[in-house]
């Protein structure tokens, strides 16, 4: 059942690492010393952090670098806002970029919510239009991609251009495999992933793994002693919930937004390695061929979040293609 959920978690629904329940001194080195977190709030991120409280009621983290036209950066299942800092502080020079918290995740409130991928486009939309944001770019990795795509069929007046990063929804799943996605990934199983395993997860979202992704890793492991980690861990779940109850692959031949789709050549989550083995390319040229105004990048060795691992060549194909469209 242990290797049941980890492949759940790391290679079908591209949940890049949690943290568990595990004492320190249980730790792997060098994490044995880490100062553990109270709230999640007391996470350490690279840009200056804004919040602004929806009318709907979840106060969103932000962070705002830049000026120009505006790019919404929006991050996977399990992720946060600084794992954009590398295409934040590139693009910033010529671009608003904009990176968020989704509702339960980060430094961002945690209500309990649906977790469904239109809930969190209309928390896009609520979220731009509270900071007076007429038209966006929307950059969105893995879930954030799903998100993104909804986001643009939902609201195509704020959604001026999309760009993908390893997206989710590219891949069909059949009924029977999304009731064993739900019945898999529960709240209990979130929270006690083994210490020895967030090293493991992590390292499966990549080619080669940079060193300086470790900061996710301690991220990881100091935010499980905060009070609002459980909640954290609940809002994981209804994530997935919402992906797999909310599907887009049927829906692509109706984004009328020009879109740039990214992948690493060596995404271990995309296809799912367990129920839809083969390569990445494949499942890439499928979103490409359905989305009609759409171009595709495949960058070599790299692997889920390549927008981390290869970043020059992530940040130069976003401003080829938002030259392109301006």
């Amino acid at each position: 059942m242990k290797n049941i959920l980890l492949l759940t978690t790391a290679l079908i629904l591209a949940v890049p690492y949690f943290a568990n329940s595990q004492k320190t001194s249980s730790l792997p080195s060098p994490y044995k010393n880490l100062k553990s977190l109270t709230h999640m709030d007391e996470l350490e991120y690279p840009f200056q952090v804004r919040k602004i409280t929806l009318d709907s009621g979840p106060e969103i983290a932000f962070v705002d670098e830049g000026e120009g036209d505006v790019i919404i950066f929006i991050h996977g299942l399990g992720s946060y806002l600084p794992a954009w800092r590398k295409n934040i502080d590139s693009l910033k020079s010529d671009y608003r970029c904009i990176a968020i918290d989704l509702p339960g995740y980060g430094k961002s409130s945690k209500q309990p919510h649906s977790g469904k991928m239109t809930y969190y486009a209309s928390v896009v939309k609520e979220f731009a239009d509270k900071l007076g944001l007429k038209e966006v770019t929307l950059a969105g990795h893995s879930m954030g991609g799903q998100i993104s795509m909804i986001a643009g069929l939902n609201y195509p007046d704020l959604v001026k251009n999309i760009i993908l990063i390893a997206p989710a929804g590219f891949e069909k799943f059949t009924e029977g495999q999304k009731q064993w996605f739900r019945n898999v990934m529960t709240l209990e199983g979130v929270k006690n992933t083994m210490a020895e395993d967030i090293q493991t997860n992590l390292a499966v979202n990549f080619y080669n793994m940079p060193d300086d992704a470790e900061f996710m890793i301690i991220d990881r492991i100091v935010m499980r002693s905060a009070d609002d980690f459980e909640h954290y861990c609940y809002a994981v779940v209804q994530s997935v919930n919402g992906m797999v109850n909310e599907p887009v692959i049927d829906l692509l031949p109706k984004i009328s937004q020009p879109t740039l789709i990214i992948f690493g050549e060596n995404d271990n989550l995309i296809p799912n390695r367990f129920l839809n083995p083969g390569k990445t390319k494949k499942i890439a040229d499928i979103g490409k061929s359905k989305i009609p105004d759409s171009q595709l990048i495949m960058v070599k060795k790299a692997g889920h979040f390549v927008q981390f691992e290869k970043p020059e060549e992530v940040n130069g194909a976003i401003r080829q293609f938002l030259k392109q469209v301006d």
